[in-house]
């Protein structure tokens, strides 16, 4: 893209891994996701940090997003610098190094019925 899309920095405000799932992991697993898509023509170089209600934040958790790619980010799955807990609310915010666009997904796979949440973040104007 010759014009840069999104911004970088992006907060989304709600956060809630359920605690299990009904189903064959990993496609069934409950799960937060963030979906970013970075439209540049450079790697976009990714922090996040997770807040919580009663205790200090944690992060910077560190990916890369590859120029002209998205990646689907699972919550669940981060790791370093401490897993992101299950069963408790959060939030986050996402810093990018290029303009990148961020959306939220939720599937709680608690009950056979599954639920599937998606909004865009918010992103936040300096």
């Amino acid at each position: 893209m010759e014009k840069p899309i999104g911004h970088k920095v992006w907060a989304i405000a709600e956060g809630y891994i359920p605690p299990y799932g009904n189903g064959p992991a990993p496609q069934f697993t409950s799960h937060e996701t963030a979906c970013i898509l970075n439209a540049s023509d450079q790697d976009a170089n990714v922090k996040l940090w997770i807040y919580f209600s009663d205790r200090d934040p944690i992060g910077p958790y560190k990916v890369v997003v590859p120029a002209r790619r998205t990646k689907h980010l699972r919550f669940n799955d981060l790791r370093d610098p401490e897993p992101v807990p299950t069963d408790t609310d959060y939030a986050s915010v996402i810093e990018s190094d290029v303009p990148v666009v961020v959306q939220h997904t939720r599937l709680d796979s608690r009950q056979a019925e599954n639920a599937l949440i998606s909004t865009v973040a918010f992103p936040v104007v300096s």
